[in-house]
């Protein structure tokens, strides 16, 4: 039977999906809307599960805040030329409105909304049919209460902040959600860390100034020698640097046999109380660039202050409630 374009066009709006693709399901199904619908929805599942392994590094990130209910959310998929299309992001705002207006608290809330007649997991899966690419759902966050502030990094729709107040401010708000986007804070302050996150970095820089303190040594022992420790610092670089000629048969063979023999007696010489008081100021210096009110602030007029002090001096009572942060920018 003939398809008329009003058809085509009505189904597209109700689906999203491409002309060709309207048009091929409404002909298989003979004009008959809720099966093409379901046909489109096939083709969507058919081509998700194909390229469910793949990996969605890219995809676009919206925030949005409506009395007092903010949320950010992101919907990945593979190529900046699927997550920079109006359709895909008019999916994620759609996304988005539905889950604030829902004010759903996760993920699997969002997925089971129903947006046009489908839920919003139905909706991505069959939008993946027609760009042939995996998407999913992911990032959503939640702030909840009054004097709430969002931040879409220069609009490019792949980091978003939120930043709640304990009294209106909005432009102190806006200025502190810029300052989580730049600088990626873990934690509201060091009371707010998760230990384990604590834990984890004190063992990193134990086992870092154990390395460094070996190091040191075996540099210290290849200098005595008369050579740059520059020069020898791994194979790679002693071949290389023989092919040019800085350094000698002889000199790298002597370097190959000191730092063979250095590296254990550097290892047995670790003072560990030493190597513990430099882990722990590793762990503060780790606290103060990652607790939001300890770092410091990158939009005041110049002068070195941090979160804490900048808001004291923008007003005594003001304080940050809250923050959350999603990117889909490797950091």
């Amino acid at each position: 039977m003939a398809i008329s374009i009003d058809d085509i066009k009505k189904l597209r709006a109700m689906t999203g999906a491409g002309l060709a693709d309207v048009k091929k399901a409404l002909t298989e199904a003979e004009g008959d809307f809720d099966k093409a619908k379901e046909l489109l929805r096939e083709r969507g599942l058919a081509i998700a599960a194909k390229r469910s392994d793949r990996e969605t590094s890219n995809g676009c990130v919206l925030v949005k805040a409506v009395d007092g209910f903010a949320a950010t959310i992101a919907l990945k998929c593979e190529t900046d030329f699927v997550a920079n299309g109006a359709d895909f992001i008019a999916l994620t705002q759609g996304i988005l409105d539905a889950a604030i207006a829902a004010k759903a608290k996760d993920i699997e809330a969002v997925k089971a909304l129903t947006i046009n007649g489908q839920t919003a997991q139905e909706a991505v899966t069959q939008r993946s049919g027609i760009t042939g690419e995996k998407m999913e759902l992911d990032g959503y966050l939640v702030l909840e209460g009054e004097n709430i502030e969002v931040y879409d990094h220069m609009g490019k729709h792949t980091l978003c902040t939120m930043v709640q107040t304990n009294k209106p401010a909005a432009e102190i708000g806006h200025k502190l959600a810029m300052q989580v986007a730049a600088m990626k804070p873990v934690a509201l302050d060091a009371q707010s860390i998760d230990p384990k996150i604590l834990d984890e970095e004190y063992r990193t820089a134990v086992e870092k100034t154990k390395l460094e303190q070996v190091q040191k040594y075996v540099d210290m022992k290849i200098k005595k020698a008369g050579i740059n420790p520059n020069l020898v610092d791994s194979e790679d670089h002693i071949e290389s640097n023989m092919s040019k000629g800085w350094l000698t048969q002889e000199q790298a063979d002597e370097a190959r046999k000191i730092i063979a023999e250095a590296k254990p007696e550097g290892e047995a010489q670790l003072k560990m109380p030493m190597i513990e008081g430099i882990a722990k100021g590793r762990v503060e210096k780790f606290k103060k660039e990652s607790c939001l009110v300890d770092q410091e602030f990158q939009f005041g007029d110049g002068d070195k202050q941090t979160v804490a002090q900048w808001l004291a001096q923008q007003d005594k009572e003001l304080k940050i409630v809250d923050f959350k942060r999603f990117t889909l920018v490797a950091e």
